[in-house]
C-alpha cells in the first residue's frame, strides 16, 4: 500500500510542474490514488512522459477533453449546475495540461498555434467563470438566460479545441514526414515511421491528415530505396493503414504505388515478411467495403503479376498470418475484377488453397477459412471450377465448413464463422449445377446438414444470411437428388417460394408461452 501511495504522489508531483493557473483541489481530484478504476463519472489520466509516447499522451488527453465536453452538454440540458461547474473546471485543467505537455515536447510551434492556444485558454476561463456564477443564484429566469450564454461558450470552446487538435496533429505529421524525407539515418527513419504508424492507428481522420501532408508519397519513396530494405515491412504496414481513406488511395495512384507493390511482390530477393505486408496493402486497397477503388486503373495492368505472386505466397506461407494476408488480398481481388477468377483457375489456385486448408498450421482460424471460401464462392461461377473441386476433395471441405463454430465466443470470430457457413452454402448451390458435384454432396450427407441449419437457429447463430444460403443450396440439391429429403422437409423447405420457407424457418425462433 505504501508503494502505491508513493507512486501516486510522484505522478502527481511530475504533472504539477506542467500545470499553471489550475485550482489545486481540481488537480488533486483528477489524479488516481491507484491504478484501479474510479467511479464511472470520473475520467482520469496518468501521465508518464517520454518523447516516444508524447503523441499518444496528447491523443489520450484530447479524447478525455472531447468526452468531457459532450458530458457537460448533457448535464447542462438537465440543469445540473454543480456537476456542470465541476466538469468545466476539470476541462480547464485538462486543456492547460494538454497545451503545456505538448509545448514541452514540441521544439517549435507556429504563431497560429500560439494564438489558438491563447484563445482556447481564455475561453475555458470564461466558461469556468460563467458556470461558477450559476452556482451563486437560484433564480430560474437568471439561470435560463445564462444557460444560452453557457451553451454558446461551450460551442466556441469545442470549436477552438477542434481547430487546435487539427493543427497540432497536422504539425506532428509534418514533422514526422520531414524526418522520413530528410534523414539518411536508419534509426531516425525507423523511429519516424513507427510514430507515423501509431498516428494512423488513431482513425480515419488522422489517416486523411497524413495523406494530405504527403505521407503516402514519402513512404513509397522509402520502398524504392534498397538502403531501407529492412524497413520495408514496417513501411508497408503503415501504408496499409493510411490507404483506408480516399485521400490515401489517390496519392497511391499518383505515385504509381501499384507498380511498386507489384515489383516488391514479384522480387524473390525480398523477405516473406515484406511480401506479406505488400499483400496487406493490396488487400486494403481492393477491399469490397471501400467505395473509391474504381480509379485504380493501374491495378488492372498489373493484376496478373500480382495474383501470380499472391498465389505463390499462399503456397509457400510459413505461418497462418502470412497465409491470411495473401488469401485476403486474393479474395478481395476476385470481387474487384472477374478476370481474376480466370487467372486463378489457370494458376491451379483451387488446388493450392484446398491443400492449404488441410494444414491446420497454416489455415488455423475462421478468418483464414473465410478468405478461402470467399475465393471458392467467387470462382464457382466458372464452369471449369467443378472438376477442380472434385479433384481437390473440395466438396468434403465445404461440408466441413457448414459445421464452422466459434470456440471463443468472440463477436468477430462468431461473425467470421457465420460468413464461412454462408459462403460454403453459396458455393455448394453454385457448384451443384454440375451433377458430379451434386452427387458428391449428397453422398457426404450435405442435405441433412443443410436442413439442420435451416431448422435450428442456434446452429446458424440466428443468422438470416446463412439461412437464405442454405435454403438455396438445399433447393439446388433437391432438384438433383429428390429422394434425399423427407416429405415434410420438401413441403416446408423446397416446395414453397423461397421467401415463404424463409419466414417459416425464422418463425421457429419464436416461443409462445
Amino acid at each position: 500500500m505504501h508503494l502505491i501511495q508513493v507512486d501516486s504522489v510522484q505522478r502527481w508531483m511530475e504533472d504539477l510542474k506542467l500545470m499553471t493557473d489550475c485550482e489545486c483541489m481540481c488537480i488533486l481530484q483528477s489524479k488516481p490514488i491507484s491504478m484501479e478504476k474510479d467511479e464511472q463519472n470520473e475520467l482520469l489520466l496518468s501521465s508518464q512522459y517520454s518523447t516516444c509516447d508524447s503523441l499518444q499522451l496528447l491523443l489520450k488527453r484530447a479524447w478525455i477533453i472531447s468526452t468531457e465536453l459532450t458530458r457537460i452538454a448533457q448535464k447542462l440540458e438537465k440543469n445540473r449546475w454543480h456537476r456542470v461547474h465541476s466538469m468545466t473546471v476539470r476541462v480547464n485543467c485538462h486543456v492547460r495540461s494538454m497545451i503545456n505537455e505538448h509545448n514541452t515536447f514540441t521544439r517549435s510551434s507556429s504563431e497560429e498555434m500560439h494564438q489558438l492556444e491563447k484563445l482556447l485558454i481564455d475561453k475555458c476561463s470564461e466558461f469556468t467563470a460563467f458556470t461558477e456564477r450559476c452556482l451563486q443564484t437560484e433564480d430560474e429566469e437568471i439561470l435560463k438566460s445564462m444557460k444560452s450564454c453557457i451553451n454558446e461558450t461551450l460551442t466556441t470552446v469545442a470549436q477552438y479545441f477542434g481547430q487546435l487538435i487539427e493543427l497540432v496533429l497536422t504539425h506532428e505529421a509534418q514533422n514526422l514526414l520531414r524526418q522520413i524525407e530528410l534523414s539518411g539515418s536508419l534509426y531516425v527513419t525507423e523511429s519516424a515511421i513507427s510514430s507515423l504508424f501509431s498516428l494512423a492507428q488513431e482513425g480515419a481522420h488522422l489517416c486523411r491528415i497524413i495523406a494530405k501532408e504527403g505521407g503516402v508519397v514519402a513512404l513509397f519513396k522509402i520502398c524504392r530505396q534498397d538502403c531501407f530494405r529492412c524497413l520495408y515491412p514496417q513501411t508497408l504496414r503503415t501504408l496499409a493503414s493510411i490507404c483506408c481513406v480516399e485521400e490515401g488511395m489517390h496519392q497511391l495512384e499518383k505515385v504509381d504505388g501499384i507498380l511498386c507493390l507489384a515489383d516488391i511482390l514479384t522480387d524473390n530477393s525480398h523477405s516473406e515478411a515484406t511480401h506479406a505486408e505488400a499483400a496487406a496493402v493490396i488487400a486494403q486497397i481492393t477491399s469490397p467495403h471501400l467505395t473509391f477503388t474504381q480509379h485504380l486503373s493501374s491495378f488492372l495492368e498489373n493484376m496478373e503479376e500480382i495474383v501470380t505472386a499472391l498465389v505463390k505466397l499462399c503456397q509457400e506461407a510459413s505461418s497462418g498470418e502470412v497465409f491470411l494476408l495473401a488469401s485476403a488480398a486474393l479474395a478481395n481481388i476476385t470481387f474487384f475484377d472477374t478476370m481474376a477468377c480466370e487467372i486463378l483457375l489457370q494458376l491451379n489456385a483451387m488446388k493450392i488453397l484446398l491443400a492449404a486448408c488441410s494444414d491446420k498450421r497454416i489455415v488455423d482460424t475462421p478468418y483464414s477459412r473465410d478468405q478461402v471460401v470467399t475465393i471458392l464462392a467467387n470462382m464457382s461461377v466458372l464452369d471449369q471450377c467443378a472438376s477442380e473441386i472434385i479433384q481437390g476433395n473440395g466438396v468434403q471441405l465445404l461440408m466441413e465448413m457448414l459445421f464452422e463454430k466459434s470456440s471463443s465466443g468472440n463477436p468477430a470470430e462468431v461473425a467470421a464463422c457465420e460468413r464461412v457457413q454462408q459462403k460454403s452454402a453459396v458455393t455448394l448451390a453454385r457448384l451443384s449445377r454440375d451433377p458430379e458435384v451434386a452427387d458428391a454432396a449428397v453422398k457426404l450427407s450435405c442435405i441433412p446438414r443443410l436442413i439442420k441449419l435451416c431448422r435450428s437457429p442456434t446452429e446458424r447463430n440466428n443468422s438470416d444470411s446463412v439461412l437464405v444460403a442454405c435454403l438455396a443450396a438445399l433447393r439446388r440439391l433437391a432438384v438433383m437428388s429428390p429422394d434425399g429429403l423427407e416429405d415434410s422437409d420438401f413441403q416446408q423447405l423446397v416446395k414453397p417460394r423461397l421467401v415463404d420457407s424463409f419466414l417459416l424457418c425464422t418463425n421457429m425462433e419464436e416461443s409462445f408461452v
